[in-house]
């Protein structure tokens, strides 16, 4: 089962997330009571976002990083957010637009940005990198579009160790996919979330991930609520 559901093609992982979008939000905040509001805040804070910035948030998905950005560069700075699923987008305008949050939406392929090399002073993606069919080809693309000295943020989930790594193995495991079941009716879209992050490299191997692509002088990682998620940095050469 963990297999198949890793090889989903991008068609299919586009539709989960359409199906996905009208629980999506409440589904974050339950499942990480509330935390993944926080972990945006600081992958905000460790970007070193400043008023009057360019940032371009790939798979944006609802927006919520998006626009945590836009409170930080305010109206003076620009905010792009892209995802390949339509439907998402959809969402994320509608929560713009309530909250009167002048943000750039387009459905484009994080893999080819339609942005020219150094547009951006930061370029971010949370949670979706794992989600991308070639993670080094999505993290090239943020760097090309981002300025000399500019900077790359990656939100991810990962995998915890010491006394949390067996209550979150168990907690990711059993009750991610139980939840939803109960609450979202799609209980194979939750099993995708705990096989695609029990799965995807966190820390250290995520930091060489990146270095490898050659795209960065400078990357670190830190972790958040026990490593249950990473926030990595990357310095635009």
């Amino acid at each position: 089962m963990s297999s198949e559901l890793l090889e989903r093609s991008p068609e299919a992982i586009r539709q989960m997330f359409a199906e996905l979008v009208p629980v999506y939000d409440r589904s974050n905040t339950l499942l990480t009571v509330g935390i993944h509001h926080w972990w945006r805040w600081r992958a905000v804070q460790l970007a070193r976002a400043r008023p009057g910035m360019a940032v371009l948030d790939c798979a944006t998905g609802t927006g919520d990083l998006a626009l945590a950005f836009w409170r930080r560069v305010g109206p003076q700075g620009r905010v792009v957010g892209v995802d390949f699923c339509e439907p998402m987008l959809e969402r994320a305008r509608w929560k713009a637009e309530r909250r009167r949050a002048a943000i750039e939406w387009l459905c484009v392929d994080c893999h080819a940005l339609p942005f020219a090399s150094g547009t951006f002073d930061i370029a971010a993606i949370a949670f979706g990198i794992r989600n991308v069919r070639s993670p080094a080809q999505c993290l090239q693309e943020m760097a090309r579009v981002v300025r000399s000295g500019g900077t790359v943020v990656v939100l991810e989930l990962g995998q915890p160790r010491g006394v949390l790594a067996g209550l979150y193995r168990l907690y990711s495991r059993y009750w991610i996919p139980l939840f939803g079941s109960l609450y979202a009716r799609n209980r194979q879209a939750y099993e995708y979330l705990h096989y695609s992050s029990a799965s995807f490299p966190s820390g250290t191997e995520f930091v060489a991930l990146m270095e490898q692509t050659g795209a960065f002088c400078r990357v670190r990682a830190v972790p958040l609520t026990g490593g249950i998620a990473w926030c990595y940095v990357a310095v635009v050469p």
